[in-house]
């Protein structure tokens, strides 16, 4: 009697692990992109890693009428602080933003912003996973909107 409760148990749960597979992932397409989805106007906060000091604190602020300001300010050094702002640009795929000024690149998110390098890729090299998700989480958007 145990076997056949066991043998009844072990078909219904496999009855159902593969009902769960079966079911395609609906895969989102391009008109769904962080441009369009994601809620990405407001200030950034953040500490980017630096080969020669503590760290670069920044604040990037993005509106939603294309432009931003950003300041910059090299932990450790007495550099004081570096202010630009200026327009912004998506890239294609709507996933990233360029600021014209600098040329700096963020890959937006839900809440982050992530830099990416000069040509829109991941950071990698010697500072690279410093950059990764894992380790260095992007930016935070605060709670105040910029409209």
């Amino acid at each position: 009697m145990i076997k056949w409760v066991a043998v009844v148990i072990l078909v219904a749960v496999a009855v159902l692990m593969l009902a769960m597979c079966a079911a395609p992932v609906a895969n989102p397409g391009p008109e769904h992109n962080s441009r369009n989805s994601v809620d990405w106007g407001g200030i950034y906060r953040g500490v980017l890693p630096c080969a020669d000091c503590e760290g670069i604190e920044m604040v990037v602020v993005l509106d939603r009428e294309g432009g931003y300001r950003m300041w910059s300010r090299y932990l450790g050094k007495d550099t004081g602080i570096i202010a630009e702002q200026g327009q912004f640009t998506w890239n294609d795929a709507g996933s990233a933003v360029r600021l014209l000024g600098s040329g700096a690149q963020f890959l937006v998110g839900e809440n982050r912003l992530i830099r990416l390098a000069q040509d829109g890729s991941r950071l990698t090299g010697k500072m690279g996973g410093l950059y990764s998700d894992h380790a260095w989480r992007g930016y935070r958007r605060e709670i105040l909107e910029i409209d």
